[in-house]
């Protein structure tokens, strides 16, 4: 009896992982670009088609890449940033490193540096007065720039540690908190929090934020639990909560195909689909890339971008019930993931 129990587990198991696999999307390219040290978020210019990947180490530095073939174009040096934001403005990109360095984002010119407090970790752009928004987890949590001049315009106390956040456009900026549980909103105008959101238990440690703007829709991307929990914009109501893979750093949506994508560590992307604005599915678990936790979307290809690299296993290997680590990143492995139907 226990064999035929252990069979048919296996059996479920095998025929899940090959459900979930598959769905509309696919790997349609990897390009193993290399390059020592580490790397954090991953950030698609489309207006000016390149991709822009922050690497830490020695020496720090912004990759860029074209967008459309992935293959470089060049770099901004000294910059040990951890993400990047480009104002379709004014054409400037920012690096989220300390301090924060200013480019043109068509001559990828330097153009100075700012200085500011805090670690500078998340950055977001927020064109509805084309300002640039820098996230920390050590006060002050957020630091707020204009992007025409680079100057510093104020922060904000967001109440908690802040990963991703959202803009709808129409000045309010939705930021989730990974400590507290809770999403902040912020006034554009007055950059003050004006709400918290409370995700009731549903998704914890979250750390990837999308919005459905058209809808006015969150969707807060959690590691305890791993879920995504889908949120009313104008009242933090939960419309529901949908299982994820583990570790995600990232969250996005398409507004062309009404999907939610979620990037997670444990080498998957989840893919949500939005077929009203009170029903959600999980359309499609897709097997990605080692460390892939963070994602980027183009919205004029409807591709998805994922950074990762191959690693050796962990030492000492994970025990029964523990949790594992990672090994050393194999050299020259580093890799963009282009996704696609």
């Amino acid at each position: 009896m226990r064999r035929i129990c252990l069979l048919l587990f296996a059996i479920l198991t095998v025929a899940f992982v090959g459900s979930a696999q598959q769905g509309p999307y696919k790997i349609l390219k990897t390009a193993k670009v290399g390059g020592a040290g580490g790397f954090d978020y991953v950030y698609a210019d489309v207006d000016g088609r390149r991709l822009y990947i922050p690497r830490t180490g020695n020496p720090p530095r912004i990759s860029i890449y074209n967008l459309d073939t992935l293959e470089p174009v060049g770099e901004i040096p000294n910059a040990n940033a951890r993400g990047v934001a480009v104002s379709t403005k004014s054409g400037h990109g920012f690096g989220s490193s300390r301090p924060i360095a200013m480019w043109d984002s068509k001559t990828l010119m330097p153009i100075k540096t700012i200085d500011v407090q805090g670690g500078p970790d998340g950055i977001m752009y927020d064109a509805f007065n084309d300002r640039i928004y820098l996230f920390s987890h050590i006060a002050p949590n957020a630091t707020v720039i204009n992007a025409a001049d680079g100057a510093v315009v104020g922060t904000i106390d967001l109440g908690g540690q802040p990963e991703q956040a959202a803009s709808d456009g129409k000045g309010h900026i939705y930021v989730d908190l990974e400590d507290k549980n809770n999403i902040a909103v912020v006034d554009a105008k007055t950059m003050m929090v004006t709400a918290h959101y409370d995700l009731a238990g549903k998704g914890g440690t979250c750390a990837g934020m999308a919005m459905d703007v058209k809808n006015n829709i969150l969707f807060a991307t959690c590691r305890n639990p791993q879920a995504m929990v889908i949120l009313n914009a104008a009242n933090g109501d939960i419309i529901t909560s949908l299982p994820i893979g583990q570790g995600t750093d990232g969250a996005v949506f398409s507004p062309s195909t009404m999907e939610a994508f979620s990037s997670q560590g444990d080498g998957t992307l989840t893919i949500v689909k939005e077929n009203s604005t009170s029903n959600f599915t999980v359309e499609q678990t897709l097997q990605t890339i080692a460390g892939g936790k963070t994602l980027t979307l183009d919205s004029k290809t409807g591709h998805i971008l994922i950074i990762g690299a191959e690693y050796t296993p962990p030492t000492p290997p994970a025990q029964p019930g523990g949790r594992a680590g990672r090994g050393q990143m194999v050299p020259d492995s580093f890799s963009i993931v282009l996704v696609g139907k």
